[in-house]
């Protein structure tokens, strides 16, 4: 049995004139080296997630023994979330965001102005379409 339920009226018109309920960028930076502080990691996520015209609900950064990281702000409008690798200068970085007035690239734009990322891949996946 498929569920048919209503789509809300926030999906985003796509470039294909189809419809999604959102926008999620994965994005892997090479070449990061300042990768090792929590405050300022906490900071640029709820940075990003204004940027990003998204309200943030909770932050969140986990720094592990002897090196990496991991953090996610909670969005209303979905998830900002990242996972460091220090010893292979990598930082793997996923925004995901909904609503017509998101502006995810802008989130993404911030983390490569801050850490100068040597080398950048990007994907961008519509969530919700059918």
């Amino acid at each position: 049995m498929v569920n048919k339920t209503k789509r809300s009226s926030k999906w985003i018109p796509t470039k294909k004139n189809s419809q999604s309920a959102g926008v999620h960028i994965i994005a892997e930076l090479w070449g990061v080296v300042d990768i090792k502080d929590p405050k300022k990691f906490e900071k640029m996520l709820l940075d990003a997630a204004i940027l990003a015209k998204a309200q943030p609900l909770k932050v969140y950064v986990h720094k592990f023994l002897p090196q990496g990281m991991t953090g996610v702000v909670v969005l209303a409008e979905s998830h900002i979330t990242f996972h460091t690798w220090p010893e292979m200068k990598y930082f793997a970085l996923d925004i995901f965001t909904c609503g017509e007035h998101s502006e995810p690239y802008k989130a993404l734009d911030h983390f490569k102005q801050i850490l100068k990322p040597k080398s950048i891949q990007v994907i961008e996946i519509k969530r919700g379409v059918e």
